[in-house]
This record gives C-alpha cells, structure tokens and sequence, in this order.
C-alpha cells in the first residue's frame, strides 16, 4: 500500500531530492512551499504522485488546508518531513525581535502545526513518521546566527519530545543533523571549481531519510548525524 507523505518547505536542493526519493519509493508526495511556480514545475516533472500545495507553514489556516488537500488526492498522511528553515544571519547586537521570532516561527512554530495536522492521521493508521531536518546549529550553536541556532535547539527539542510521547503510539518521530554544507544548484553555480567532497550530496541524504521511514520498530533511530567524509571532524 502506497504511503502518504507531506514534506514542508521544498526548494531546489534536499527539498526536491526528499520528494523525488519518496516518490521513487511508491510514495504520494504532497509539497509545501510559499514559492507556487516553483512547486508546479517540480510536481510537474515528478508526475501524478506528487501534488504542490503552495503554503505558509507559519499560518494555521494555511496548513490546515494543505492537509485537506492531501488528504483528499491522496488519503491519511503516514509520513512527514518537517523541512522548513528560517534565521536572519545575525548576531545579539545586530537581529531584531521580529527577525528572531521569524525564524523560531518557520522553523519550530511551523514544525508544531504540521505535526499537529498529521499525528491524527497517524494514530487512526497503522503509526507514521515524522521527521525534522536539523543542522550543526541545533547542537553547536553558532555565532552570529543566533536566531537560526535558537529554532533549530528548539527543532530538535520537539523532535526529542515528541519521540517519547509517540513512539509508544507506533509513531517513529526521528531528528537529522546536517553537519555540513549541501550542495545544491546555486552552491555548483556559483562555485564550479569546488572540492566536492566538501559538500553533502543531497540524494544520498534523502536515502537516509527514506531509511528512517523504513526503519523496524524494533530499532528506530531517534537522531541521525550526516556529514561528508573529511579526515578530521
């Protein structure tokens, strides 16, 4: 049976590695994203088991509907990938209340109201997935990032959280650390004679999404570090 997944916050890069992997694997993949062309050009090119559904994850009305949405193409949501990223560069002296919050809300605010709208699905089912991408900033905070470094702590807070009041539900609820740069098609433009060894292929990362969702309940992983190969870490 064909799993349901949403993934919120799709962009060029992990986001589409993530949707093009899921559907590979027989997945009806809805799409999230404020950026509408972009997620008609993608759903296009992935076929009639994807479905874009521009979205503010920040908005709850907006969320609700785009659930509303996928769950009328394409039944119960068994998977969800919260992917959404906000943080003004900035350090104390420098961001402002406003870009501060911004960032807490797209990256925690908008992870809680995904999950909310996806764990009634899950629990009426046989279980789910949810899960949250990370970054070397939710375990090292770094400087002048103190808005980004803030929401992705408070990120894998939920997902921690989350992981003890779900599992025991059937619900496998799991946090990925990306230690490391992606290599997406505006790093390979702007940078043609990088090493590529430095950056993270984003289709190898999204295999290790999908095993997460594969993943024996007998053994869930609650969080995954990915990194590239370097000789010293």
């Amino acid at each position: 049976m064909a799993r349901t997944a949403v993934i919120a916050g799709v962009g060029p890069g992990l986001g589409a590695s993530l949707a093009r992997k899921f559907v590979d694997e027989g997945c009806q993949v809805g799409l999230f994203a404020r950026s509408a062309d972009y997620l008609e050009e993608l759903a296009a090119d992935l076929g009639d088991d994807a479905l874009a559904v521009p979205t503010d994850v920040m908005d709850p009305d907006a969320v609700e509907a785009g659930f509303e949405a996928v769950r009328d193409a394409f039944g119960p949501v068994d998977v969800l990938v919260n992917h959404a990223s906000g943080g003004s560069w900035k350090g104390v002296r420098d961001i402002s209340p406003e870009e501060f919050e911004r960032a807490w809300e797209v990256s925690a605010h908008g992870a809680l109201l995904c999950s909310q709208a996806a764990v009634d699905d899950m629990l009426a089912g046989d279980g789910g997935t949810i899960l949250f991408t990370g970054a070397t900033s939710a375990v090292r905070g770094r400087g002048g990032a103190i808005g980004f470094s803030a929401a992705k702590f408070g990120v894998r807070g939920m997902a921690e959280s989350m992981a003890r009041e779900l599992g025991p539900e059937g619900i496998h609820v799991a946090h990925v650390v990306i230690d490391g740069q992606i290599e997406t098609p505006q790093v390979r433009e702007s940078r043609p004679e990088r090493d590529e060894a430095e950056f993270l292929d984003p289709d190898a990362v999204a295999d290790s999404y999908w095993h997460l969702v594969t993943q024996d309940r007998s053994a869930w992983t609650l969080e995954l570090d990915v990194r590239p190969h370097v000789e010293e870490f």
